[in-house]
């Protein structure tokens, strides 16, 4: 399976509710997760603490996409342009679109940093 595939796979999980299932499956222990502007989050206890207090924000989605993949197969790079429409507790709607480029060593993500608006 291709790391195009992998990323293919771990999207349509997340976008189908499966978010925390698709973090335990394809992320390593020791992954680096870093949003636009803050500083990396280590090891995958402390990301997993992050995905959690995310979901739990949510009070409704309403929709989620990718609108393109693509990847250096030899280096294991991926980079996905996607998208969901939230709306967070206490009433804030918003369409999250983002930029992802993640370093995957076989079939973990080793490291993924998020560019968004």
């Amino acid at each position: 399976m291709t790391y195009t595939e992998k990323t293919a796979e771990l999207y349509s999980m997340i976008n189908s509710g499966q978010l925390l299932e698709a973090f335990e499956k394809f992320y390593a222990e020791d992954v680096i997760m870093q949003e636009m502007g803050e500083a990396p989050r280590h090891g995958k206890s402390v990301n997993r603490e992050f995905e959690v207090n995310f979901l739990n924000s949510i009070e409704s989605v309403h929709g989620a996409g990718v609108d393109n993949i693509t990847s250096d197969e030899n280096k294991g790079v991926v980079m996905v342009e996607n998208w969901m429409d939230l709306t967070f507790k206490g009433g804030h709607r918003v369409k999250m679109e983002q930029v992802c480029v993640q370093e995957w060593n076989g079939d973990q993500i080793v490291k993924e940093r998020f560019y968004h608006r």
